[in-house]
């Protein structure tokens, strides 16, 4: 697929489908668990494509599993029946620890499992572009460092924070590629734990790494969406609009207006109905009623994709799934009838 022309296409049209970050809540549709779903490749095609049968969504999206990378540097991954996996306890508290930090090869761990999934997926859903996941090299930083450490080293260690995320800008652009390999037509690309710092340290610990991934990556086969959930990226919007990104996804702890009225309107933004609040805790009602408010506010811009904030847990009600597609869609039908 032109991922180009498709982007184009999505910016032309009057009516843009939704593209929730949506896929674990699949596993409600084949009766699995989280724990069983991400070891096995078929079952994480079969649930991304029990997603797209049941919505006709702008995209099919992967799953949003940041424990995957860490876990395949050597974290250990927490894993439940029903929530989205975590680590544990870090692994470089050091400069030694750092400098001896192995870069893992692209098919360890669950890695492989993630990429086999992602080339099944490709043959299950024919109709609409295929994204995977990754985390993005400052999150990863912080998973294998710590988050508040990898925070507390941009001020007073970033010799060690330079080097894992070298390490970690090496490993994610081999996975990254890999993907596109085996037939993604773009990926999500997470870097939540810089949306959580100081401007100048996202413009000096994230984007940089962010952007060298961009240029090796992006083409117009293949496009990256950017997702960034953290409190602060409305103060770091110049940087982060100059990623080289394609398209860019918030989360609901930002005004989504506020960055649909800095980017440029050929750059897609995507957002940003919560996930807890809404899609977990709320009612088809309240979901309506929040997604219309979005749509009111936003749905006028040509750029704008209505989404959930982040991705979608698990249990989620697909009842509020369904209300949040339904006021998405029934807005561009009532204001583009002819």
């Amino acid at each position: 697929m032109n991922m180009s022309q498709w982007r184009s296409s999505v910016l032309d049209s009057k009516i843009k489908k939704p593209m929730p970050v949506l896929s674990y809540p699949g596993i409600q549709k084949l009766g699995v668990t989280v724990r069983e779903l991400i070891g096995d490749s078929s079952l994480m095609a079969e649930c991304m494509a029990s997603v797209a049968a049941e919505a006709n969504l702008l995209a099919s999206v992967s799953f949003m599993d940041l424990s995957v990378e860490a876990e395949c540097f050597g974290c250990e991954a927490i894993v439940t029946d029903y929530e989205v996996p975590a680590i544990g306890a870090p692994i470089v508290s050091s400069l030694e620890d750092a400098e001896g930090l192995r870069v893992p090869a692209v098919g360890y761990g669950r890695t492989g499992v993630c990429l086999d999934a992602i080339e099944k997926a490709k043959k299950l859903i024919t109709d609409r572009p295929v994204f995977a996941g990754c985390i993005g090299p400052f999150s990863l930083a912080g998973r294998l460092i710590g988050v508040s450490e990898a925070m507390i080293y941009c001020y007073e260690e970033p010799e060690i924070l330079e080097i894992v995320l070298q390490k970690c800008t090496e490993f994610i652009t081999a996975y990254i590629k890999e993907f596109k390999r085996r037939g993604a037509d773009g990926i999500i690309l997470c870097e939540p734990l810089s949306g959580m710092v100081s401007p100048a340290h996202e413009e000096e610990f994230s984007a940089p790494y962010v952007k060298k991934i961009a240029q090796e990556v992006q083409d117009d086969s293949f496009m990256i969406v950017y997702h960034n959930c953290g409190n602060f990226t409305y103060r770091m919007t110049e940087s982060i609009s100059h990623n080289g990104c394609k398209a860019f996804h918030f989360g609901n702890a930002i005004d989504i207006k506020v960055m649909l009225d800095t980017f440029p309107d050929d750059s897609l933004v995507l957002g940003n109905i919560s996930p807890s609040d809404m899609f977990v805790n709320g009612t088809p009602e309240t979901m309506r009623a929040a997604t219309e408010e979005l749509m009111h506010r936003c749905g006028r811009y040509r750029n704008f994709i209505p989404s959930s904030g982040c991705d979608i847990p698990p249990k989620a009600s697909w009842d509020n799934i369904m209300a949040f597609i339904g006021a998405a869609n029934g807005y561009y039908l009532s204001n583009n009838q002819s």
